[in-house]
C-alpha cells in the first residue's frame, strides 16, 4: 500500500512539473509576442506638412511639423528634424498634403530651387507647344494629365490646295508637366492658358518642334489610367462624309450655269484611269460595301 502511494505521489509531481512547464512555455510566449507587437508599434518622429504645400512652396517652421510615425514603415527618404528639412532653403517640387511626411524625392536639395528640370527622368525632355482654348481642350487640360498630340496640315503634293487638309496623330500618350507656367497637379478649375509643357524623349521633342512649324497642334484628352498606343491613321477630308466635303467656287459655279447640280465629290478611295490623253476617276468601294 506505502508504494502504491508512492507511486501516486510521484505521478502526481510528474503532472506538475509538467503543467508548469506548458504554463512557462504559454506565458513566455505571450511575453515575447508582447515584446516583438510593443517593438513594432515602437513610434519614431518625422517630419509632415502642416499644410498644403504647391510646387515651388518654401519649407519653413511654419507649414511642417514632427509627427509619430511606425518606426517599421517610416518612408525612405523623409526627415527626422525641422532643422535638417528647412536646411538651405528647400521648396516643394510636387504637391504635398496635410499629414503627408516631407520626403528627400518631393522637396529640392539644399540652396535647390522649384524647376521643372528637378522632377524630370533623366532620359526624358519637357518641350512646349502653342495652346488655345479649342487647341487645349477648353482649359480642362491640366498638369499631370495625359493627352495625345495631334497635327492638322495642308496635304503635301502636286494637285492638292489649301483645303485638302490631312490630321495625324503626332505623340500619344504624353504627360502634361504645366499649362502655361501652373505645374500643380491638384488644381482643376478649368484655366485656358496659351502653351502646354509636355514631357517626351528627345525623338517626340524634335516631332513636336517641326510639327509645330508645319501645321497647327491640338490636345485630345486622354484616360490616365489608358496606356494603349497605336492603331492610329491619317484623317482627310473624304473621311468627314458628304457633309463635310468642301466644293470649289469654280466648280459650283460651272454647275449652276450649266442647269445642273455641282459634281459629287467621291467620299472614298479613287482610282484614275488614263486612256490616251483622256482621265477619268473611278470610286473605289471597299470590301463588303455596296
Amino acid at each position: 500500500m506505502r508504494g502504491r502511494n508512492l507511486l501516486i505521489i510521484g505521478l502526481a509531481i510528474l503532472l506538475g512539473l509538467i503543467a508548469v512547464y506548458f504554463a512557462n512555455s504559454y506565458f513566455s510566449g505571450i511575453d515575447e509576442r508582447q515584446a516583438r507587437e510593443a517593438e513594432e508599434n515602437r513610434m519614431a518622429q518625422i517630419v509632415v506638412a502642416s499644410q498644403d504645400f504647391q510646387f515651388g512652396t518654401p519649407l519653413a517652421t511654419t507649414n511642417i511639423r514632427m509627427a509619430n510615425w511606425p518606426a517599421n514603415s517610416v518612408p525612405q527618404g523623409a526627415f527626422t528634424s525641422v532643422e535638417e528639412a528647412t536646411r538651405g532653403g528647400r521648396v516643394a517640387l510636387r504637391p504635398i498634403v496635410i499629414g503627408e511626411p516631407i520626403l528627400n524625392s518631393k522637396v529640392s536639395g539644399e540652396g535647390g530651387r522649384a524647376t521643372l528640370s528637378a522632377i524630370l527622368p533623366e532620359e526624358l525632355r519637357a518641350v512646349s507647344i502653342p495652346v488655345n482654348q479649342v487647341t487645349g481642350v477648353a482649359g480642362f487640360v491640366r498638369a499631370g494629365d495625359v493627352v495625345d498630340v495631334l497635327l492638322t496640315r495642308q496635304i503635301p503634293g502636286d494637285g492638292a490646295d489649301s483645303s485638302d487638309q490631312m490630321t495625324n496623330v503626332v505623340l500619344e500618350n504624353v504627360l502634361v508637366l504645366a499649362i502655361d507656367q501652373v505645374a500643380n497637379e491638384n488644381a482643376t478649375e478649368p484655366q485656358v492658358g496659351q502653351t502646354a509643357t509636355v514631357q517626351t524623349d528627345i525623338i517626340g521633342a524634335q516631332k513636336l518642334t517641326l510639327a509645330r512649324q508645319v501645321g497647327s497642334l491640338s490636345l485630345a484628352l486622354r484616360n490616365v489610367e489608358n496606356q494603349d498606343v497605336g492603331g492610329t491613321r491619317v484623317v482627310t477630308r473624304n473621311d468627314l462624309g458628304a457633309a463635310g466635303l468642301y466644293i470649289p467656287e469654280r466648280e459650283r459655279n460651272q454647275a449652276g450655269a450649266r442647269g445642273v447640280d455641282a459634281p459629287r465629290r467621291p467620299t472614298g478611295p479613287t482610282m484614275a484611269i488614263v486612256r490616251g490623253t483622256e482621265s477619268q476617276t473611278y470610286e473605289v468601294k471597299r470590301k463588303g460595301g455596296n
